[in-house]
């Protein structure tokens, strides 16, 4: 069968090569564009958030390219994600495109969903060959998450930032080359000292910001303007909050990282949907490991991160970090982006110089 998923970051380079290992025919979703976004817009409904539309957009394009199977996470708590797949199909359905979904919840939600699931996947080449082909893809998953920490560490650092990217592209593509463990590692470690040789002023102190909300946003660069890229070229140290390894085992516990969450109590309670909680609790975490500011990335009608957001100016004064808030929809242009990211930057640079005067 011909089977595709929604393009969120670099997940494509990993479940790509689960399912091509696992015997499917893989339609490859392309990068989200606008013609992605439009398309999205046009048919997903008005109140619908980014990640959504931007989704709804990439089916489209893949059913047009012969896609017969959808597969695509599933999600659970008080967040309408976890419907979005339905609601991804039937409107597919009604378009004629008599696609099917297959949905992957948390394990420990509905096990014996999980497994029918799984089978069904691995079914074409059997569950020995999936224990060898999942160990090449949780590490290509990790390599790649070393690949991006490194980046973003580097970024504010190199002085050619466009050889930077090329490097970093280039392991992207070593990584999806691999065909065993020791090939990912072999390639992570080339590109890894490929990017520190690089020209760079380790002297320079840059400004550190951590970077948190709902996953898609904050892992899709179409989806958020490409803000690390834009950060780290503003002298930014960036730390994002969340990774691919870490939400996939967060995923897989159904309701993971409990430390971070920990950290919210005090701010918020309970499980509000989404990475609400997180938001909260990460923004705790940045300001114990004393980084200068944190931006929080959400969908425009995102209701998890619209509860965290008004929490976040009681922690701010509480903890004595600044929070950007970025709202983000087909509407949201770059040059807004831009405006905000460096109005926030001049307060965060302005804080840090009265610290240093006191």
């Amino acid at each position: 069968m011909k089977i595709s998923f929604p393009y969120m970051g670099t997940s494509h380079i990993v479940v790509s090569y689960l399912l091509e290992k696992l015997g499917h025919e893989v339609v490859y979703p392309p990068v989200p564009s606008k013609k992605t976004l439009s398309l999205g817009v046009q048919y997903s409904p008005e109140f619908a958030c980014l990640p959504f539309k931007i989704v709804m957009g990439t089916y489209l394009e893949v059913v047009e390219m012969g896609a017969e199977v959808l597969i695509s996470s599933g999600g659970c708590g008080p967040c309408r994600a976890g419907y979005y797949g339905e609601l991804h199909k039937r409107i597919l359905h009604d378009l004629g495109y008599p696609v099917d979904m297959i949905i992957i919840e948390p394990p420990l939600v509905e096990p014996l969903d999980f497994i029918r699931k799984v089978h069904r996947l691995v079914k074409p080449t059997g569950y020995v060959n999936l224990v060898r082909v999942f160990r090449v893809a949780w590490a290509k998953l990790q390599a790649l998450d070393d690949l991006e920490e490194t980046l973003h560490k580097l970024r504010p650092l190199v002085i050619p930032k466009k050889q930077l990217n090329r490097v970093y592209n280039e392991g992207l593509e070593a990584i999806r080359r691999a065909d065993s463990v020791q090939e990912v590692k072999a390639a992570r470690d080339a590109a890894l000292e490929a990017m520190r040789s690089l020209p760079a002023d380790h002297n320079y102190e840059p400004l550190r910001v951590g970077l948190i909300g709902e996953i898609y946003v904050v892992l899709e660069p179409f989806a958020n303007h490409d803000i690390e890229r834009l950060l780290g070229e503003m002298g930014v140290y960036v730390h994002r909050s969340i990774f691919l390894t870490n939400w996939t085992r967060d995923n897989a516990l159904a309701h993971g990282e409990k430390d971070i969450r920990a950290a919210a109590v005090p701010f918020l309670n309970q499980m509000i949907g989404g990475h609400g909680q997180n938001s909260v609790g990460e923004v705790v975490r940045y300001a114990d490991n004393n980084f200068d500011g944190v931006i929080q990335l959400a969908p425009f009608t995102c209701i998890p991160e619209i509860v965290a957001k008004s929490i976040m100016p009681a922690v701010s004064r509480a903890k004595g970090i600044p929070v950007m808030t970025l709202f983000l929809d087909e509407q949201t242009g770059q040059a807004g982006i831009e405006t905000r990211l460096e109005a926030f930057l001049d307060l965060l640079r302005q804080k840090r110089r009265k610290q240093e005067a006191s």
